[in-house]
């Protein structure tokens, strides 16, 4: 039997073959080093080939796997759809930049890498750096959006442990344009006001945390807002704010017909591409979360109720032969008539003490009623998630329905007025407005009807009125058949109302025959200057500005000019007769 080791038969026979090899006898010596050799050299090279792939995994598997960890929470987590106008025109969108990151645990000379990054990067707080890389976290951010400049710098340093993750930045390309409207981000690209607010709220921030909110799987918001009448509105309130010296003035552009709001200025604004301003107190949205007292523009409110109720006609007589002494207080108007005078001339003299007698005569409850169903005693709710609920008397009297009725007593958020104007002039519908594009037919389907077709004509005819023979003139642009109603309201200043401080407004609707479109302009506390000739009332003011809007905005809006119109009462009480 040989002496050479046995191998037991249930061996592999490369088993067998190594220990033949390395201890058999009948094998050659030479033949036994070289195989001891070769396996020697192959085991070391097994171990060195094992050292040199954990460190090339460590080399770059740990920054790719973090990278890709912090990729997968911050980058697709924080993309965002476009949001365009109605025509396309990109209001918000995403872009890529750099962000600088640290791991603590990777980095071998922390003060080094402080002193060096804070060198390169003067804005970074040295003391906070420090703090952040003191942990023993593995990945901590420590500047976001770095300038390619500044990245390159920090590259060159070649510090382990620091790098940097492609992040998406909301921008602003129209800037403050449509400020108020879109809103703004928080810097992990979460909306934090506006329609970036609404977006999140809408299901996005979910879509975030499942990882399906992806640039290529977001479709462009589409809004309502047309950036062209945007830009024209926003021009004229600016241009309106710098000749009066007013403290602040804003604009809505809604369409009657579909709730949708086509232009939505507030000044003072903010570039939502610099959040600090958005802080500014001074810089709300005054069309959502102010609310007003609307002064004269309520008087169309209180004029439609009555005509509705089938009590009263246009020319029904009301006593402004003097003051309406209502127990200790007395109603007057600015400009005194002293004799008896029609509805007609209630609205076009914007009549306080007539506005005041109507009411009275629907009495407290009717009163209540009808504007509780024209929306305007509820918060209105829209897609802007800033809005504040009207304020309204706690115990409503008779004294709180005449002060309501030509617009003191009540304050409400001008959009809220502007929904309610609508349904006046639009054939008795209120539609919620809506930021949102939407069609005819989507609007007539959520649409409730709040007053009768000839109540809405009569309402057209008196604002038509008022813009040939009353306040309203200076609107009057000639082929667009404008049509409109003043309002001045006394702002009250520790409790009492301050007459030289005042809340003018002018609402406007085009064509009057067949609107369109409503245009508000609201400036707050205008002073008086020599083209008014002292005076401070809305027809010296948002009527001229209101004009030079209509002006630059109609042929935008694809309203064609037509001329030779007959009067109002020629085109739309008869029209309206004729249809009953």
């Amino acid at each position: 039997m040989s002496a050479a080791t046995p191998a037991k038969p249930t061996e592999p026979w490369r088993q067998r073959l190594i220990r033949s090899l390395l201890y058999g006898r009948n094998v050659d010596r030479a033949a036994k080093a070289r195989a001891r050799v070769g396996l020697a050299m192959l085991a070391f090279a097994s171990v060195y080939a094992l050292i040199g792939g954990r460190l090339v995994m460590f080399a770059i598997g740990a920054d790719a796997h973090g990278a890709r960890r912090a990729a997968a929470q911050e980058v697709v987590a924080t993309a965002r759809p476009d949001i365009v106008d109605r025509n396309g025109a990109i209001l918000a969108t995403d872009v890529k930049a750099a962000s600088l990151f640290g791991e603590p645990r990777r980095i071998i000379d922390k003060d080094e890498a402080i002193e060096l990054l804070t060198a390169t990067v003067p804005d970074l707080d040295e003391a906070e750096v420090r703090e952040r890389l003191r942990t023993r976290k593995g990945f901590v951010w420590l500047k976001r959006e770095v300038t390619a400049k500044q990245q390159q710098a920090i590259h060159k340093l070649g510090i382990p442990g620091i790098g940097f993750l492609r992040e998406n930045k909301r921008v602003y390309p129209t800037g403050n344009e449509v400020a108020h409207l879109i809103g703004l981000v928080n810097i992990d690209n979460q909306g934090i006001a506006g329609m970036e607010k609404w977006l999140d709220n809408q299901g996005l921030a979910d879509l975030h945390r499942a990882g399906f909110a992806t640039d290529r799987l977001q479709k462009p918001i589409e809004l309502s807002i047309d950036l062209r009448v945007e830009h024209a509105l926003r021009d004229e309130l600016l241009k309106a704010k710098e000749k009066y010296h007013t403290k602040a003035a804003s604009g809505i552009v809604s369409n009657v017909k579909t709730g949708e709001i086509v232009a939505m200025v507030s000044l003072p604004d903010f570039d939502p591409n610099n959040p600090k301003e958005a802080h500014d107190p001074d810089r709300i949205n005054r069309l959502t979360t102010g609310v007003y007292e609307m002064g004269s523009t309520f008087k169309a409110f209180t004029l439609a109720m009555a005509l509705d109720s089938g009590k009263i006609n246009l020319n029904t007589s009301w006593d402004a032969r003097g003051n309406l002494h209502y127990g200790k207080f007395t109603i007057h108007d600015s400009h005194p008539l002293g004799r008896f005078i029609n509805t007609k001339e209630v609205f076009t003299f914007s009549s306080n003490i007539g506005a005041a007698r109507i009411a009275l005569g629907q009495g407290v409850e009717a009163h209540k009623a009808f504007l509780a169903k024209m929306g305007q005693l509820t918060r209105l709710r829209t897609e802007l998630p800033e809005s504040a609920a009207p304020l309204i008397p706690r115990r409503w009297g008779e004294l709180n329905t005449v002060t309501i009725a030509f617009g003191q007593g009540m304050s409400v958020a001008p959009l809220q007025a502007v929904m309610g104007i609508n349904a006046l002039v639009n054939g008795g519908y209120l539609i919620p407005p809506t930021f949102m594009k939407r069609s005819e037919s989507e609007a007539a389907a959520m649409a409730k009807r709040v007053i009768k077709t000839e109540t809405s004509d009569k309402m057209r005819f008196l604002m038509r009125l008022n813009a040939e023979i009353g306040t309203a003139k200076t609107a009057d642009v000639k082929g667009y058949y404008v049509g409109g109603k003043t309002g001045t309201s006394e702002k009250v200043i520790n409790g009492r109302y301050a007459k030289k401080r005042v809340l003018n407004s002018f609402t406007a609707i085009m064509p009057c025959d067949d609107p369109k479109y409503q245009i508000l302009i609201m400036l707050d506390e205008p002073q008086a200057i020599p083209e008014t000739k002292g005076f401070i009332t809305s027809g010296w003011n948002t009527v001229p500005t209101g004009g030079k809007v209509i002006e630059r905005i109609a042929p935008l809006l694809g309203v064609e000019p037509r001329f030779d119109l007959p009067p109002a009462e020629r085109l739309i009480l008869a029209a309206s007769r004729t249809t009953q």
